[in-house]
């Protein structure tokens, strides 16, 4: 089992941008992938972006958002530019249960608690 914790969440303007910072422990981080889920109100979570070693996202964000990883930190980012306000939502970091690259919610075994963004427009 893996622990999660989030940073960086916060609220900024549309056209503005953020990083997330998740931090792992508990387990050998770099041989996992890792994961990024969105959760906006009144709809389901979804996956954002993955990494393992090589990276993945959702078309909803790909070119604004990048994610990244600092193995000997055992740290995964989320650089987040040129926010829209229907990013707004709560960031959760993911752990996956395998090196292999998985968008979906069951592949994932640790959750952190969370990271509100909220982009005003």
């Amino acid at each position: 089992q893996v622990q999660l914790v989030e940073s960086g969440g916060g609220l900024v303007q549309a056209g503005g941008s953020l990083r997330l910072s998740c931090a792992a422990s508990g387990r050998t981080f770099g041989n996992y992938a890792m994961g990024w889920f969105r959760q906006a109100p009144g709809k389901e979570r979804e996956f954002v972006a993955g990494i393992n070693w090589s990276t993945y996202y959702a078309d909803s964000v790909k070119g604004r958002f990048t994610i990244s990883r600092d193995n000997a930190k055992n740290t995964v980012y989320l650089q987040m530019n040129s926010l829209k306000p229907e990013d707004t939502a709560v960031y959760y970091c993911a752990a996956s249960r395998s090196s292999g690259i998985s968008r979906l919610e069951a592949s994932f075994g640790s959750w952190g608690q969370g990271t509100q963004v909220t982009v005003s427009s």
